[in-house]
């Protein structure tokens, strides 16, 4: 495991080149900033600046090596490094009149999905005729903010969590730039914009949505402090957990049955799938420090002000990351067998995970379990 400090603001964003020697951070402003690795750690080498309000997200296409950023200011950019090594922006025609929220890019490289406030999603591709970057919008029936965005591995499907409390999956085909694609389990019509399917809506805002490596289940996290999963491929059987702690924000599977999440309770939990499709909590990853046994007295309480003027573990918490998680990436590996996993969060930490550090502290056992798992519920697959 490896530990960044990027500054005391938080991340809002953080994205991967191919070979993972340079990162591009978002600090909660305007401003993208690369860093390239070195000996030393990190050092920045160039500022993307283009947006005028705050940056909500950003992803780096590993193949084509573009970086795509969205904001607060309506909109996004696609951003391609010249001879000079220097990045030059494009504007993209995303037609919004709310926030851009959260953007990603497609698997193939060739669209990708601008979440926002104006109770659309963006699907945006490059024009050749008219050489600039164009959209094309899904509307119905969403009702409020695109939250998340993950697209599904064939490349066409695009899953969405929303502030209705609501995930959707849509199909995101554009006949301009790929061929009609055949049909799957989640639908066989896939023309832009259909609703293929819909979950949830007694919850909270839905934070993050992942699907797995086949494309088959989806996993989502909501505000009201539950982690749900649908497995289309076994009649959309549903299996949620409830958490006894603070919601997650964000979540990646790291194996075909093995899913982390990260959020406000400042800890990487681990979740299991069997066979059944039943969604287990494991326990929590990752420790700084092991626990103290000894209760703080009252006498040890002020013999530590006098000596230090600090009353003895009273701040730092035993997660690695002191607040919030803000977001999960895949560092290396699949989703069907992930080595490395990075989070950033609100404390302004980069952690780097290898597949060591994700299973060794679990401590399901140790401490009192903090989920409890719901009956699946079987969903009558929709027509």
């Amino acid at each position: 495991m490896e530990k960044f400090s990027f500054g005391v603001d938080p991340i809002t964003s953080h994205a991967w080149n191919r070979d993972r020697t340079q990162i591009a951070i978002s600090a909660n402003n305007s401003l993208v900033d690369i860093y390239q690795k070195s000996e030393e750690g990190w050092e920045k080498t160039q500022t993307l600046n283009e947006h005028t309000q705050r940056v909500t997200s950003v992803d780096w296409a590993p193949e084509s090596n573009m970086i795509v950023t969205c904001g607060s200011d309506r909109n996004a950019y696609v951003w391609i490094q010249n001879g000079n090594d220097e990045w030059k922006p494009s504007l993209v025609i995303l037609r919004i009149n709310r926030a851009a929220t959260c953007v990603r890019w497609s698997p193939l490289e060739n669209k990708f999905a601008v979440g926002s406030g104006s109770r659309l999603i963006s699907i945006c591709y490059f024009d050749k005729d008219h050489d600039w970057w164009v959209s094309k919008h899904i509307k119905k029936p969403i009702r409020s903010t695109i939250t998340t965005v993950d697209w599904h591995p064939n490349n066409i499907l695009l899953a969405c969590g929303s502030t209705d409390f609501k995930v959707r999956v849509f199909s995101a085909y554009v006949k301009d730039v790929e061929a009609k694609p055949s049909g799957n389990v989640w639908g066989s019509k896939l023309p832009l914009g259909a609703c293929l399917m819909e979950f949830g809506g007694s919850g909270g805002w839905v934070h993050g949505v992942s699907f797995d490596a086949t494309g088959n289940r989806l996993a989502w996290v909501s505000h009201d402090s539950t982690i749900n999963m649908v497995n289309a491929s076994a009649n959309f059987a549903e299996s949620q957990t409830k958490l006894k702690n603070l919601p997650c924000h964000s979540l990646q599977w790291v194996g075909p049955d093995s899913i982390v999440a990260g959020g406000h309770d400042c800890w990487l939990l681990r979740f299991s799938v069997d066979d059944s499709n039943n969604l287990t909590f494991e326990g929590r990853v990752g420790f700084s420090r092991k626990r103290t046994e000894e209760k703080v007295t009252a006498m040890s309480m002020f013999q530590s002000l006098d000596k230090r003027a600090t009353v003895e573990d009273d701040s730092k918490k035993t997660s690695i990351h002191q607040n919030s998680i803000v977001q999960l990436l895949i560092h290396t590996g699949g989703r069907e067998a992930v080595t490395k996993l990075s989070s950033v969060g609100a404390d302004g930490l980069l952690v780097v995970w290898n597949q060591h550090s994700l299973q060794a502290s679990i401590g399901g056992s140790t401490f009192d379990m903090l989920a409890e798992t719901i009956n699946q519920v079987n969903i009558a697959s929709q027509e």
